[in-house]
């Protein structure tokens, strides 16, 4: 049942015999099993031999390369597993001195004997003389006297009670700079905001090379009908790197403000905003030329909003600071408050 078929093949003046293919073909209904072919170099031998040597001596080279890749394979996870044990905020003994890879946990970043207290912050609030009279309640409520906070109330004109001792329950009195050489192109809104936006610039000229200055670490800024929890203020900005830039705040709870007129980027005034004390100097130096810039948007607190990101540096939201553009009744929306202090 089998036929054998020799092909010869001749050319070039070879030897028939170094061109010879010999395989067998089966034959029949219960063989259907292939023959491997045979063929014949010039030095006799079969192919298959040659290629049988040569397949052993390639799976030297397999070999070697698949134990390089198990290698390289456990190193990196090694040295994955090492790493996540490196940042384990239970032992941080464990971390070397030559990690340069920043690990940020907030409320971790100062040691307990420089916590973050009231003296360290000074408060600017921006009022007006005309309004001052019946606002000033507003800042009773939360202000601390006998020197235990520090800030002003900015006016536009001079009042009754633009003088007051350190016992009294308000904050002393400031009367902002002229502001007449500014531009103001916005048709709706009021030149006033010129003098309130550059109130952190004021605060910071008033500090400057006072014994006080050393101590300050933020600059917050709000209006003269804002409430603040203090304590709860504190709190959050204990989380935060005072000699970082830091821009601290919340937009409007009202979408239609945070979408058309202004920026969910930007720290509301009404709901007051805090600027680390680096930033508020840097600031300081380039206000006054970046007022200049944007003469057409409508307030104070989107003129901050302009200058912080030609500087560069974004809102940190906090949700605890709270602008109150809405209506009706407060309950409800106080009642659902985030996981977060209450913070005005």
């Amino acid at each position: 049942s089998f036929r054998t078929l020799a092909v010869f093949f001749s050319a070039g003046g070879q030897s028939p015999k170094s061109n010879l293919f010999v395989y067998h073909s089966a034959m029949g209904e219960n063989n259907h099993k292939e023959q491997k072919p045979i063929s014949y170099e010039k030095s006799n031998k079969p192919i298959f031999s040659s290629y049988a040597s040569s397949s052993s001596s390639s799976s030297s080279p397999c070999s070697f390369t698949a134990i390089i890749i198990l290698l390289i394979f456990l190193s990196y996870f090694l040295y994955s597993f090492s790493f996540i044990s490196f940042l384990n905020p239970y032992s941080p003994s464990r971390i070397p001195n030559s990690l340069l890879v920043p690990v940020i946990r907030l409320g971790s970043g100062q040691k307990p004997e420089e916590k973050t207290e009231l003296k360290h912050i000074v408060f600017g609030i921006a009022a007006s003389s005309d309004l001052w009279k019946h606002r000033k309640e507003y800042v009773k409520t939360w202000w601390k006297p006998n020197g235990e906070m520090k800030g002003a109330v900015w006016l536009d004109m001079p009042v009754n009670d633009s003088v007051s001792s350190p016992s009294s329950p308000l904050p002393q009195i400031k009367i902002s700079s002229d502001t007449s050489s500014f531009k103001y192109r916005h048709r709706n809104g009021h030149r006033s905001a010129i003098r309130i936006t550059r109130i952190v610039s004021e605060t910071v000229r008033m500090l400057n090379g006072t014994e006080s200055e050393k101590d300050v670490r933020w600059v917050v800024m709000c209006d003269d009908d804002t409430v603040f929890f203090p304590e709860n203020l504190i709190r959050i900005l204990r989380k935060y790197d005072h000699k970082q830039f830091y821009y601290i705040g919340a937009p409007s709870e009202s979408h239609l403000q945070n979408l058309h007129q202004f920026s969910y980027g930007m720290a509301y005034g009404g709901g007051g905003f805090a600027i680390s004390y680096p930033l508020a100097k840097v600031l300081e130096k380039l206000q006054d030329r970046c007022i200049e810039r944007y003469s057409d948007l409508y307030g104070s607190d989107d003129r901050i909003h302009a200058c912080m990101a030609e500087l560069g540096v974004p809102l940190t939201r906090e949700n605890g600071f709270h602008q109150f553009d809405v209506y009706g009744n407060l309950l409800g929306l106080l009642s659902v408050h985030p996981q977060t202090p209450i913070v005005s």
